[in-house]
Formats: structure tokens, sequence, C-alpha cells
């Protein structure tokens, strides 16, 4: 990979993706690569697909889990102040995709712009989010969207309007190598309003959810009509552990995965609902997890 010389500045070998990674755990990444500004993360995007260098986006980490042996090839972060920033302009809310939701949502409450209170106490990146249409029954990033950003592999931007998008129950057919910036319609409202509308989202999420401190993952898509919780819990696997990993007895499609715990252990698990629950429903449950 002599080719990458050019880029060593901001080229990580052999790093660790546990400290980036909201289960902090799996392996290392052959390279993380933190581009400074978009004509080098062009360059650098190009480069990878001449060359047949697999390159893969990491936002916040939280619907992640990496492999304890690691990932070949590049891993892209888009953590620089080129990739975060957050600007609003009348009803519209431009953001990075680097950017953290909250970040998005805490800047959108102070400019009185109401919409994005259902995403409260979602950990992830608006990269990330708009890829898997963050959200809950109440609303969901996508309805807010009217244009994403991205790069292609020949390093070139184009803008996706609204019509050319499709968001489902987390999914999207955002499938561009990079997602770079996007742009949403909010509704002006009170900040008393929108702050109560926080909170009550807030305090809905924790409820179900695992303890906030312990970490934890929603693993499955819910089958149409259908509940993943629902289907483990009655299969009786709640608080059920594969080595240190354990179903959650609050919500039974968070595996709660402790310090020390692997990633072998989660893939373990996941094998064990699944083929419970395909065993006594007749359902294979689809992982929302993506596994590096």
């Amino acid at each position: 990979m002599a080719g990458l010389n050019e880029f060593a500045d901001i080229i990580k070998r052999d790093e660790p993706l546990a400290p980036y990674l909201y289960l902090k755990l799996g392996g290392p990444a052959e390279m993380l690569v933190q581009p400074r500004s978009r004509e080098e993360l062009s360059r650098f995007v190009r480069h990878c697909y001449q060359e047949g260098v697999p390159l893969r986006m990491l936002g916040n980490g939280c619907n992640l889990l990496v492999r304890d042996e690691g990932v070949r090839g590049a891993v892209l972060r888009l953590s620089e102040p080129a990739f975060t920033q957050i600007h609003v302009e009348g009803n519209r809310v431009h953001s990075g995709t680097g950017a953290a939701v909250s970040a998005l949502i805490s800047q959108a409450a102070r400019h009185g712009l109401a919409g994005f209170e259902t995403l409260v106490g979602i950990p992830g990146s608006v990269g990330g989010a708009l890829r898997c249409n963050a959200g809950d029954r109440y609303g969901d990033i996508g309805q807010l969207v009217r244009q994403v950003e991205v790069m292609d592999s020949g390093g070139n931007t184009q803008m996706r309007e609204r019509d050319e998008l499709r968001f489902g129950e987390r999914a999207s057919n955002l499938d561009d190598p990079v997602l770079l910036s996007a742009s949403f319609q909010l509704e002006s409202d009170s900040a008393d309003a929108i702050v109560k509308r926080m909170r009550k989202a807030w305090i809905a999420r924790k409820s179900s959810q695992p303890l906030s401190f312990q970490a934890a993952a929603r693993i499955f898509k819910n089958p149409r009509g259908l509940s993943a919780a629902a289907l483990i819990e009655q299969t009786g696997l709640a608080r059920t552990r594969v080595g240190g990993v354990e179903v959650s007895d609050r919500d039974a499609n968070y595996f709660i995965v402790p310090p020390g715990a692997s990633s072998r252990d989660v893939l373990r698990l996941i094998d064990l609902v699944r083929s419970r629950v395909h065993e006594r429903f007749n359902v294979t449950l689809e992982q929302e997890i993506t596994v590096w």
C-alpha cells in the first residue's frame, strides 16, 4: 500500500476500534482514517476504490459489532470539524454527517425548531442515523430530511433530493460510499414546548432500555407486524447468557455487554436466540446490528 504514503498524516495503522465503539469490544482496523477536509477525503476514497482497498464508514459505533479479529482495509471516521458543523437557516437545519445526533437536537432546540424530539437518547452520529433511519414509533429522522449530500467511489459529490430518498423502519436507500451532509426541514415552536417533549421522549426511551450504566445494543429488526423483544421473551430467553453477554430482562431485544466480554460471545448469543425463536415460532429474526 505504498500509494497511501501521501495520507500518512491521517492514517492510524492497526488501530484498536473498541474505544470508538459503544460496546467497547472488537479487534483493530488495518487503517483508521480521519480526513481533515473534503478534498482529502475525496482523494482517499478515490485511491481506495482504484486500488481495491476495502472501505468502511464508522460513525459513533452505537449499532456496530466488530469481530475480535478486526477489520481489513480502511475504516473512515468523519470526526474533524469539516464534517461536524451544524448551522440553521430559517426552519432549515444543515448538518455534517459526522456530528452527533445529540448536537443536532440541541442546536435545533436552541433555535426554537421542533421535530427532532423523538430522537432524544440516540447516541449515534447523523450519518449513522440517516443510514438506519433512527427513531421510534412516534417519528424518525427520515421524515424530516430534505436533501442528503453524498460521495461516490470516484470521490465525486452530488445532492440526493427528497424524492430520491426512501426511508422505512430502521432502513433507508442511502447506500452511497460516503454520506457528507444533510438538510432537514423543521417547524417553529416555543422552547418550553420543545424541552417538555424532549424530557418525555427521554423518559420513555430510558424506561424500556437497559440501565444507563450498562453497555447494551439492540440486536434484531422487528419482523413485520411482530415485536422481536416479545418473541425472544416468550421463548424464555430473557437473562440468558453466553460468556459475559446477557439478554436484557428490560427489553429482550437488547444484549448487555459487560467489560471483558468478547464479540464472539455476542455472535454466539445472536445465533442461540435466532435458532430458539425460529424453533418456537418459525420466525427468522433479521439482525439490526451491523457486524464487521
